[in-house]
C-alpha cells in the first residue's frame, strides 16, 4: 500500500474538503509521488488520519475515479490507475484543455459556457451593497428563509408541489442533503432500495450510517417495484430517479410510482425523490413528480442546483412532510447548511425575477442542439447510441468489456465513465456514458467523436 505525501485539510478554506483531498492526490500523482498500479490506503484510514468523515475521502476517491485518476478493484480497495502515468496525464489533458475547462465528455456539468454569468455577478454584487450587519450573522442552520420562499413558490408553478417554506431544508450538496435525512429518519439495519444500475457516488452515505442496500434492476419502465416488494418488503427506504432515471434515461411509468406509494403507506417506509435534472426533457411533457402525488406524505423530495445552474454553488434542498419538521430541524442544528449566506440570497433573487425560468428555457433548447450533435458525430463513427427523451447525459452501448474501453478512452483524456461501474450486482450490455452538454458546436462532437473510436479501437 502507497501512502502519498502528507495531506492536509483546512476545515475553514472556501474550497470543501473533499475537493482539497481530491486535488491534492491528483497533484502527487503528477509529480510521481504515487505510481500507476499504487494501493492507497482504505478510506476508513485516510479519514482517521485526516480527522475527516469516511464518506468526505469516499467523495474525493469517487471523484477521481470518475475523471479516470483512481480505478477500484473491489475488496482489493482502490490504486492509481494503471493506464495513465504522469507524464500521460500532463501531455494528454491537460496541455490539450485550457486551465481548469472540464474534460472532454466529463458528467455532472450542465453548459458552463451558457450560464448568464454577467447578470449573476450584477444580482451579487447588488445584495453586496444592500447587506445589512446582520447578513454577517451565521445563516440559519436550515437554509435562508427568501431562498425556502423562492423554491417553494418556484415548486407549486413548475413541479405541482405544493409545500411550505418551513419545510425546506438547504444544504450544501446533494450529499449533506442524503446525512441530514438518514440523521433525521434512519437506525443502522435499515434497508433502502437503489436503483441498479444507478447513481454510484451517493452510496458511501447509506452505508456509513449501517444501512442495507437493497440493489433493483430497472428496466423501460423504470424500477421494478414489484421485485423490490418480493425480495426487501420490510425495507424503510426507497431512493430513485423517477423522472429520468440515472443514467439510463427512463421515467418511472405512472402505475409504478402507485404501486410505489402504496409500499410506503402500508410499511411506514418513506421514499426519497431525486429530482435531479427534470427541468431538461426534449419530447412530450414529463409525468408529474412523485411527490404531487403523494397524499399520505411518505416522499421527500430532493433538487439541486448544480445541473440547473452550476455545481461551484453547491446547493441542494430537501421537501420533507410536514409532522417530520421537527426532526430535520433538530439534525440541522448538529448539521447545518453551510452555503454562505450571500449565494443563499443571490440565488432566491435569480429565481424571485424570473431568470431561473428563462435559463431553463434556454438551456432545453440549447442541451436538445448539442445532444443532436453528439448523437450524429458517434453515429458517424459507427457507435450505438442509446435514445432518450430528456436529461443532460447519454448512453453509449458497446460489446465486450466496458471497463477496458472506458480505461483506454480516460489515458487519452476522454472522461467517460463505464456502465459496468454503475452496476451493483445487476448483468446487462456494457456501456459508455458521456455528458454532451459543454459540446459546444458540431465539429467539436465530430473532433471528439473521432478521438473516442481511435482510443477504443
Amino acid at each position: 500500500m502507497t501512502r502519498p505525501a502528507p495531506l492536509t485539510v483546512n476545515a475553514h478554506h472556501a474550497i470543501p474538503r473533499y475537493q482539497q483531498i481530491a486535488r491534492q492526490l491528483k497533484q502527487a500523482i503528477s509529480d510521481g509521488e504515487l505510481l500507476p498500479g499504487s494501493r492507497l490506503p482504505s478510506g476508513r484510514t485516510m479519514a482517521h488520519e485526516l480527522g475527516v468523515a469516511r464518506a468526505t475521502v469516499e467523495n474525493a476517491y469517487g471523484d477521481l475515479v470518475s475523471q479516470g485518476w483512481l480505478e477500484r478493484r473491489g475488496q482489493a480497495g482502490t490504486f492509481v490507475s494503471p493506464s495513465v502515468t504522469a507524464t500521460v496525464r500532463k501531455q494528454n489533458v491537460f496541455s490539450s484543455q485550457p486551465q481548469g475547462a472540464p474534460l472532454p465528455f466529463q458528467m455532472g456539468l450542465p453548459a458552463l459556457d451558457a450560464f448568464p454569468r454577467a447578470l449573476w455577478a450584477r444580482l451579487m454584487g447588488r445584495r453586496l451593497r444592500l447587506q445589512t450587519p446582520y447578513d454577517l450573522m451565521l445563516p440559519q442552520s436550515n437554509g435562508e428563509s427568501s431562498l425556502k420562499q423562492a423554491i417553494a413558490d418556484y415548486l407549486r408553478f413548475s413541479r405541482s408541489i405544493e409545500c411550505l417554506p418551513e419545510q425546506i431544508f438547504i444544504t450544501a450538496g446533494f450529499q449533506a442533503a442524503m446525512r441530514l435525512l438518514v440523521r433525521a429518519l434512519a437506525a443502522p439495519g435499515d434497508g433502502i432500495w437503489l436503483e441498479d444500475p444507478g447513481y454510484r457516488y451517493i452510496r458511501p452515505v447509506f452505508t456509513d450510517a449501517g444501512m442495507a442496500l437493497h440493489p433493483v434492476p430497472v428496466d423501460d419502465e423504470g424500477m421494478q417495484i414489484g421485485y423490490a416488494l418480493a425480495h426487501y418488503p420490510q425495507a424503510r427506504f426507497a431512493l430513485l430517479t423517477p423522472a429520468h432515471q440515472s443514467p439510463l434515461g427512463m421515467a418511472l411509468s405512472l402505475a409504478r410510482r402507485h404501486q410505489l406509494l402504496e409500499w410506503a403507506a402500508s410499511q411506514q417506509s418513506w421514499v426519497i425523490e431525486d429530482d435531479y435534472d427534470s427541468e431538461f426533457r426534449y419530447h412530450g411533457k414529463p409525468l408529474p413528480p412523485i411527490k404531487s402525488l403523494d397524499g399520505p406524505e411518505r416522499v421527500i423530495y430532493a433538487g439541486t442546483f448544480s445541473k440547473s445552474m452550476f455545481p461551484a454553488l453547491r446547493v441542494a434542498w430537501l421537501v420533507v412532510p410536514q409532522q417530520q419538521i421537527g426532526a430535520f430541524n433538530r439534525q440541522a442544528r448538529s448539521l447545518p447548511c453551510t452555503v454562505p449566506m450571500l449565494i443563499q440570497q443571490t440565488i432566491a433573487d435569480f429565481l424571485q425575477e424570473g431568470h431561473f425560468w428563462r435559463h431553463l428555457k434556454k438551456m432545453r433548447q440549447c442541451y436538445s442542439e448539442r445532444r443532436v450533435w453528439l448523437e450524429t458525430a458517434l453515429q458517424g463513427e459507427g457507435f450505438d447510441v442509446v435514445p432518450q427523451e430528456g436529461g443532460i447525459q447519454l448512453v453509449m452501448r458497446v460489446k465486450g468489456d466496458d471497463r477496458a474501453l472506458v480505461a483506454r478512452a480516460r489515458a487519452s483524456g476522454l472522461a467517460v465513465q463505464a456502465l459496468s461501474d454503475w452496476r451493483m450486482t445487476s448483468k446487462g450490455e456494457g456501456g459508455i456514458l458521456m455528458s454532451f452538454t459543454n459540446v459546444a458546436s458540431l465539429q467539436m462532437a465530430q473532433r471528439y467523436a473521432k478521438r473516442l473510436r481511435q482510443a477504443i479501437t
